[in-house]
């Protein structure tokens, strides 16, 4: 929090008696000494003296929620999120209506949970107004105020008491905090997919997500927003897996892990959760694998596979099935079935159309369908460099299907 655009954009705000304060995430784990992604300020400043302050520094300034009193300062590329002291007037369950204040106990009164209610100077001297540092040091994930009255006004506060309980809960979780959350779990269907998919993928980046996740089934929060019966065994192994093996959590590939394998109920799943084309291509892909993979394949047969699925497909694949069955005893082939994958090259197909053309075949459909037929047998071949074999192959091929 010390850096020079740090210092530039707290500079600015406080400026002829200003006043700024980090708050949230950035006090939050400044103090358990992990890695800060997010920079948020408070001030009482309105939105329109901020950006006036920020522009005479010589600091872009971008009105990306003036409405809510949040504009975004950026120096030196890096980007900070500065937001008015505020109030709730009235809420929803989905967002909050707003008036601007002064108060810096009444900002904090409408954060969710105690931790992410710490509010900090530059100088260090931190603001504890609900007994955030205590929860904080305790591993103890609390709402502020009453967990039923936080839950009503934004149902995705649900998912944020298992996120972060997830990343920073430690022993049981909130008795309160829980029941509040099962009891209201039905508001969970008035969420956008995209802020549901937000917080699921990042309790599956936890190291660990797997007992937040059992006490999600428990409570029976997981079925309203999982398409069927989650698939929690074949998660808990890949976790494990991941930690043994010191591989980076996959948030996708865990979710992949807990989803059935059935295409029609992962697309029902991808709809609701408004994923990505790519990441539900990627879902789609895994939940019904044409091309299963088992630890004792050859080199050969990996080779064969690694060229039909690619690089990342395969190791989803390899990664899920060591899941399904995580033997010890196999964990050196599955090991090394994923380091041929990380070691291996794409050979390039050495023929071309024009070299189908110039064996005598005119322009057109057949050309593509005997590059198919000669491709096949150059898979099935390993991969042969042999040119003389290549060509023999082609005119094989050319004879029986273009005469």
């Amino acid at each position: 929090m010390t850096a020079a655009e740090t210092r530039a954009v707290t500079g600015a705000l406080m400026r002829d008696a200003g006043e700024a304060r980090f708050v949230g995430g950035v006090v939050r784990n400044a103090l358990l000494h992990r890695p800060v992604s997010d920079v948020d300020l408070a001030t009482p400043l309105l939105p329109q003296d901020v950006m006036q302050r920020l522009e005479a520094a010589g600091i872009g300034a971008v009105p990306t929620g003036i409405e809510h009193g949040t504009v975004t300062a950026i120096a030196n590329g890096k980007t900070f999120e500065i937001t008015t002291l505020r109030r709730d007037v009235s809420t929803d369950g989905r967002r909050a209506t707003v008036d601007f204040g002064t108060e810096w106990k009444e900002d904090a009164a409408r954060r969710d949970f105690t931790m992410n209610a710490l509010y900090a100077t530059l100088e260090g001297e931190v603001f504890d107004y609900f007994g955030g540092l205590a929860d904080l040091q305790a591993g103890r994930v609390r709402f502020v105020g009453d967990p039923a009255t936080r839950i009503c006004e934004d149902y995705l506060r649900i998912l944020r008491l298992f996120r972060f309980h997830a990343w920073y809960g430690r022993g049981d979780i909130d008795a309160a905090a829980l029941q509040a959350a099962a009891a209201q779990k039905s508001g969970l269907a008035i969420l956008s997919g995209e802020r549901i998919q937000k917080e699921m993928l990042k309790v599956l980046e936890a190291e660990n997500p797997s007992p937040v996740l059992r006490i999600m089934a428990a409570a029976g929060i997981l079925v309203e927003i999982m398409a069927g019966d989650p698939n929690l065994r074949r998660l808990e192994n890949l976790v494990q897996i991941d930690r043994e093996n010191f591989f980076d959590p996959d948030s996708l590939l865990r979710l992949a892990a807990m989803l059935s394998e059935d295409r029609e109920v992962t697309a029902t799943f991808s709809d609701r959760l408004k994923l990505s084309n790519a990441a539900r291509e990627r879902l789609r892909d895994l939940a019904s694998p044409e091309e299963k993979i088992v630890s004792y394949l050859s080199i050969r047969e990996v080779r064969k596979l690694l060229y039909r699925l690619g690089t990342q497909r395969f190791k989803d694949c390899a990664r899920l099935r060591w899941a399904e069955d995580p033997k010890y005893s196999n964990a050196v082939q599955w090991r090394a079935l994923l380091a041929m994958a990380d070691a291996w090259q794409r050979p390039v197909f050495p023929i071309t159309g024009g070299d189908v053309m110039a064996a005598g075949v005119a322009q057109g459909p057949l050309v593509g369908r005997i590059l198919a037929e000669v491709e096949e047998w150059w898979i099935d071949s390993d991969f042969t460099e042999d040119e003389f074999s290549l060509a023999e192959r082609l005119k094989a091929v050319v004879q029986a299907i273009a005469y």
